[in-house]
C-alpha cells in the first residue's frame, strides 16, 4: 500500500485532494497508448480527449469517478481550488468509465501558468446514484464535499498526472 500511497503523498494529493485511504480497487488511466503512473507528465494535447479509465471489481459494484484540478488558475494561487473536469456515475465494475453516466462532460487540461496536477478520484457507491443536478460552475467544487453529499466515503483509488501549457510552435 505504501507505494501506491506514498506518490499522493508527495504529490500533495492526500491533503488537498483527499484524505489518507486504502486503495481496494485497481483503476488504470490511459490517454491513447500513454498509462498514467502517479505524477507522470502529459500534454494538454495527448490529454485532449477522454481518457480509458478502466476499473476492477465486481459487476454488480458501481463506481464514482471524479476529475479536478486542484491547482487553478496557477499552483501558488489556487484561488478557483478545485476545478471539475468530470464526473461519472454509475460504472459498473469490471468495466471502463465509458459504461457510466456522465454528470459533468470532460473537459481537458488547459493550464494557463505553471504545473498543474489533474487527479481522478475513484469511489464505491452504495447504490445507483440518484438524478442529481451537476454543480451550477466547475470552479471551487470540492471532491471532499461532494463524496460527503453523495455518501460515497474514502476513495478505493486514485491517480494524478502532471500538465503544463505548451509552449507555441515556432514559425519561420
Amino acid at each position: 500500500m505504501t507505494t501506491y500511497v506514498d506518490p499522493l503523498v508527495v504529490g500533495r494529493v492526500i491533503g488537498d485532494v483527499i484524505d489518507l485511504f486504502v486503495p481496494v480497487v485497481t483503476m488504470s488511466v490511459n490517454f491513447g497508448s500513454k498509462h498514467i503512473n502517479n505524477g507522470c507528465e502529459i500534454t494538454p494535447s495527448l490529454a485532449a480527449n477522454l481518457p480509458t479509465v478502466n476499473i476492477s471489481g465486481r459487476r454488480f459494484d458501481l463506481f464514482t469517478l471524479v476529475m479536478t484540478d486542484p491547482d487553478a488558475p496557477s499552483p501558488s494561487e489556487p484561488t478557483l481550488r478545485e476545478l471539475v473536469h468530470w464526473v461519472v456515475v454509475n460504472i459498473p465494475g469490471s468495466t471502463d468509465a465509458s459504461h457510466g453516466q456522465e454528470l459533468v462532460p470532460y473537459m481537458g487540461p488547459k493550464p494557463p501558468l505553471g504545473i498543474h496536477r489533474y487527479v481522478l478520484v475513484l469511489f464505491h457507491q452504495q447504490s445507483e446514484f440518484p438524478a442529481v443536478a451537476p454543480p451550477t460552475t466547475r470552479a471551487n467544487f470540492s471532491t471532499r464535499d461532494f463524496a460527503v453529499q453523495c455518501e460515497l466515503g474514502l476513495p478505493v483509488a486514485v491517480a494524478y498526472f502532471n500538465s503544463q501549457k505548451q509552449p507555441a510552435a515556432r514559425r519561420r
